[in-house]
């Protein structure tokens, strides 16, 4: 199995992520109302930035997602899933590394959620 490498092993990991994560029927209401062939190149810029070193990327991902219908323990969901294709579509030190951001990510957008909405 191969690292990650490129913005197109990215967005594999992005399209596939997505894919099962819209699976899951708690989650579906969450992303109803996206756009995603129009969203999906924001979320691969953003692991691009995050894996890659791309430059560019400067928004503030919580705050995209501060109106969305999230229960906290749905951050664990999306943590699951993710290292879950991560590690069935890569091996190495960039998914180590994915694996290691989407943790972090999942951990401090729970944090802040229970702060901000009290749940």
């Amino acid at each position: 199995m191969n690292d990650i490498t490129s913005k197109a092993d990215i967005e594999l990991l992005i399209t596939t992520f997505y894919s099962e994560l819209l699976q899951l029927e708690e989650m579906k209401p969450i992303f109803a109302h996206i756009d995603f062939p129009k969203h999906i190149p924001h979320i691969v810029h953003f692991w691009s930035f995050v894996l890659l070193d791309e430059e560019g990327y400067t928004t503030n991902v919580f705050e995209k997602h501060i109106n969305l219908p999230i229960k906290t323990h749905q951050f664990d969901d999306w943590l699951r899933v993710f290292n879950g294709n991560v590690d069935a579509l890569f091996s190495g030190e960039k998914a180590d590394l994915a694996k290691q951001r989407a943790t972090v990510l999942a951990f401090t957008f729970k944090s802040k959620w229970e702060k901000i909405k009290g749940v």
